[in-house]
């Protein structure tokens, strides 16, 4: 399965290479689906092959899952060198449960990149079916090569195929999503779309997993709806959390640094938190910044060390001492907005910000991260 979130732990796993420069990481978890393959795949190797002793088939079929995630990978890839190709950041692929994740840190910029970039990994998936049924029809039957390959291209054709339905966070829903962005001309309309057509295929998987035995007069397959109940647990949380993202973007019109700045007093470090409380509220301001005695910005006070220090210590408390020293990237032009404002802030965490005018460096309030943070909850 294919999804694209720069949403990720710093530690996904065991680092296994850099192809094209790309850190390719295996989680841990894989070895669960590895095993669950091997258990399941064994009993058809050992019909394929019924020379062969009890042992070679479960190496076969371990061999068949590795083989399988190498599949993925490749699928991966094709994602992230045609987004690179764009121009667009790539982080890491990341091999799991379900399958793989590629993080690309940006959105393709239109809808005819998001497409290629998302139709890349199933055009690779359909390909290396296509190749593995040449050779398979090649390859003497009952031998163990046979056997793989078989396996192989049934599986790309599954990948390849599956990921072109059309619902997020599949590569067919991404597809159906710069379908709905090139005719409407808003991203966000085809986001809502293609992830409502996601929470839909979920359950439809679900249904059908349960129905099709009873319509057919067959006792429930429970590995059949083990395995449709975690795909659409995947699909259901991934189109989920693009609903979340198309909210957050309804509202990043709201994101202006200028208008989400607080009034600040510069005091210097050696005044005691308790008075320069008093002065802030009698300018009505809502930071502090700490200057030298020319009046040049060195430091901010953090708000979050403000409110854990107990009234009755704050007269005895400098501000300098509850100050984050100003580095250049926590002085931020006061007309950021939107994405920008957003990337200046990631490049860069901080509790607060000094926003300061492009032209003379001015002075012109201080942004703080959880009144950025009240914008996008709705708070």
């Amino acid at each position: 399965m294919s999804t694209q979130t720069p949403q990720r732990p710093e530690s996904p796993g065991l680092r296994m290479g850099r192809p094209f420069g790309i850190p390719v990481y295996v989680s841990p978890t894989w070895l669960i689906v590895a095993a669950f393959i091997t258990y399941t795949f064994q009993p058809m190797v050992a019909m394929e092959l019924p020379d062969r002793d009890t042992v070679v088939t479960y190496l076969v079929a371990f061999v068949f899952a590795v083989f399988l995630y190498v599949s993925v990978l490749l699928h991966e890839l094709a994602h992230c060198v045609v987004a690179r190709y764009f121009g667009l950041p790539v982080k890491r692929i990341t091999l799991y449960l379900l399958g793989g994740v590629s993080e690309i840190e940006r959105e393709p910029e239109t809808p005819s990149r998001e497409f290629l970039v998302a139709f890349a990994g199933p055009l690779l998936s359909l390909g290396l079916a296509a190749v593995g049924y040449v050779a398979s029809t090649l390859l003497p039957m009952g031998t163990i090569p046979h056997v793989l390959v078989w396996q192989l291209w049934i599986s790309n054709l599954i990948v390849g195929v599956f990921n072109l339905l059309p619902g997020l966070p599949l590569d067919g829903g991404r597809m159906l999503r710069a379908g709905v962005w090139k005719l409407t001309r808003d991203s966000g309309k085809g986001t809502l779309a293609a992830a409502w057509f996601g929470r839909g295929l979920a359950v439809v998987l679900v249904l059908y997993a349960l129905a099709a035995p009873a319509m057919s007069g067959q006792e429930t397959s429970w590995s059949l709806l083990l395995w449709s109940v975690l795909l659409a647990s995947f699909i259901w949380i991934g189109a989920s959390q693009s609903l979340r993202v198309a909210r957050v973007r309804a509202r990043m019109p709201q994101l202006q640094a200028r208008s989400l700045a607080r009034r600040a007093i510069p005091v210097t470090a050696e005044v005691p938190l308790a008075e320069a409380m008093r002065r802030a509220r009698q300018a009505q301001a809502g930071a502090m910044v700490v200057v030298d005695h020319e009046g040049t910005p060195i430091a901010i006070v953090n708000e979050a060390a403000v409110t854990a220090t107990p009234e009755q210590r704050r007269p005895w408390v400098t501000v300098g001492s509850l100050a984050r020293t100003l580095e250049p990237s926590l002085v931020l032009p006061a007309d950021l907005s939107g994405e920008a404002l957003l990337d200046a802030m990631r490049g860069s965490p901080s509790g607060e910000y000094l926003l300061v005018e492009r032209e003379g460096g001015g002075i012109y309030g201080v942004l703080v991260t959880a009144d950025v943070n009240k914008v996008f909850t709705g708070v």
